[in-house]
């Protein structure tokens, strides 16, 4: 009977050394896939997706151009410059009242706007505006551009008025007397929006008759109107100041 070892196959003596050749490759080929300095996982760097093309603070171009803090281009539109009078005086719009109107119609409600601004350069010319559109804003753009065309020029003494003065304009009355320096403007409404826009800093007004918005301005525009100062009432009455005197 043969026997049992003898009858086992003979090792291949080559079959160790190729295992040793794989287990010394595999540390290479960890060490090789490891990212080393400045190499990022993947293969990739600094240099390629990094900073220098579409990262960093320049993205989508140079600053102003879409990129770093100033995103969406080189701005916004330009601002639109304030209006001015024939002299090249800056002009003060005030919003002095809005009202709405509404218009039932099939399917629901049709809105309109009016607005009344009154404008002035602060150095003694000011004038008003009636504008009505579908929209607040343009309403207010209509009634400004009515205000700037129709300033009129008025008397004042200083930073107040000459002297005391009643007007009325349909329902509305207004009495304006001058204030010494420091009092301020004492009125409201529209009366201060017509004394703030034309320059007038120390006054005592008084709104005495109806409440409507657009008289009462309108009545405040004609008693400034009739301020005289006393050059031009020796003027009319044919007499020189120094003989007054």
């Amino acid at each position: 009977m043969a026997n049992n070892e003898d009858s086992k196959p003979a090792e291949t003596p080559a079959a160790k050394p190729a295992e040793a050749t794989s287990a010394a490759a595999t540390p290479a080929a960890d060490a090789a896939a490891k990212p080393t300095g400045d190499q990022k996982p993947g293969g990739f760097n600094n240099n390629r997706g990094g900073d220098n093309r579409g990262g960093g603070n320049n993205r989508g171009g140079a600053p102003g151009q879409g990129g770093g803090n100033q995103r969406g281009g080189f701005g916004g539109r330009p601002r639109e410059a304030a209006p001015t009078d024939s002299e090249g005086n800056e002009l003060t719009e005030k919003v002095v009242f809005i009202n709405r109107c509404s218009k039932v119609v099939k399917g629901g409600r049709r809105f309109s706007f009016s607005a009344l601004v009154v404008s002035g350069n602060e150095k003694g010319s000011v004038g008003l505006g009636f504008g009505k559109a579908n929209e607040v804003a343009e309403c207010i753009k209509k009634a400004s551009g009515i205000a700037n065309k129709s300033l009129e020029k008025v008397c004042l003494n200083g930073p107040t008025i000459p002297h005391e003065v009643y007007a009325e304009f349909g329902g509305g009355k207004v009495l304006l007397k001058p204030a010494s320096p420091g009092t301020g403007v004492i009125a409201g409404g529209g009366v201060r929006a017509v004394c703030e826009a034309v320059g007038i800093h120390d006054v005592l007004a008084k709104s005495i008759g109806s409440n409507n918005h657009a008289n009462v301005v309108k009545a405040t525009i004609k008693a400034l109107s009739m301020l005289r100062n006393k050059e031009e009432v020796f003027a009319l009455r044919g007499k020189k100041q120094e003989k007054s005197l």
